[in-house]
Formats: structure tokens, sequence, C-alpha cells
């Protein structure tokens, strides 16, 4: 079984740096091209240095749970896409800062909906996958950003006022 690896030197080849990405999804690439080959190669078991690289770069606790929550998403991708999707070869240190449209526009998707983006996220999505929308995937995606959202999404969520009912009081029996 062969995966469809894209090469660097390909003129359609994007810069991980034009996407303006933060550093937390530059550094979910890696993850996410092991994650992807171990779906399409399971006998490579990449999936071990997709939580590996994780767990490394944002420490057991978290990048553990970034793994696992990436999991959803490219699993789904692998069931609408299978083989067709294109990635570059997670072990090739030339193909680091290169990637395949679909990489791109995977990363764009988690990118804009970690902001709350939902045009941006869509025209990703449709991108990602050939014009057509997936409630799956969306609701994939949107777990993990709701879970790992940006920093401005998140300071903005805490400075929000909250808008509570009024509860009525309990009672509690003190002995």
């Amino acid at each position: 079984m062969t995966v469809a690896l894209f090469s660097a030197t390909d003129e359609t080849a994007i810069s991980c740096d034009s996407l303006c990405l933060d550093p937390f999804e530059a550094g979910m690439l890696p993850v996410l091209r092991h994650l992807l080959t171990s779906l399409q190669v399971p006998e490579s078991q990449a999936w071990q240095h997709a939580f590996q690289i994780a767990a490394e770069r944002w420490g057991a606790s978290f990048g553990l749970g970034v793994a696992q929550a990436l999991v959803p998403v490219v699993a789904r991708l692998h069931a609408l896409r299978g083989q067709g999707v294109e990635l570059q070869d997670p072990l090739d240190l030339n193909q680091r800062d290169r990637l395949s449209a679909d990489e791109a526009a995977l990363l764009l998707v988690l990118h804009h909906m970690r902001r709350d983006q939902t045009s941006q996220a869509r025209d990703a999505l449709a991108d990602l996958l050939m014009g057509r929308m997936d409630a799956d995937l969306i609701r994939a995606a949107l777990g993990f950003a709701h879970r790992f959202p940006a920093a401005e999404r998140a300071e903005q969520q805490q400075a929000a006022p909250v808008d509570r009912p009024q509860s009525r009081a309990v009672l509690r029996v003190v002995r």
C-alpha cells in the first residue's frame, strides 16, 4: 500500500509561513502528518510518532490531549477521502515547512474554527472536501477548536459577560 506523498519540489507546494498560523497550529503539522500516515499505511504505526511528538512539544498531559483530539478529525477526513489525501512525508526534514494543498486546507479549517471565523472555515473545508460539506468532520473540528481555542478567542470568551438565569435558592440539610 502506498501513501499519496507530495513532493516539496512541486510548484504547487505551499510555504507554512504563508498561512499565518500561530505557533500551536504550526506545531500540529507533524502530528497531523503522522496521524494521517497511520491511517493510510496502518502497518507503519505512525500514530506512535504523532503522540510522541505531541508529548515532547507540549508536555505529556497537554500534548497527548492535543493528539487525541486530532484523531477524530483525521479519521473522518480519511473516511471521506481515503488514500486521496495528499501529505508530505512526515520524516523528510526537507519537506518540514512545505505543505500540500490538503495539509494547508486542513490547517486552515482548524485555524479559522479556533477563532470562530465561520465563513473562512467553510471555504477551507470546501477546499479540503472538493466543494462538499460533512457534518461529522465539522463536528470533530469544532470539538477540537472548542477544546483548544486560539489565544485571542479564549480571552474574548473570558472577558464577555455571561448571561445566567437567576437560580433559585437550594436548601441543604446540615447536621
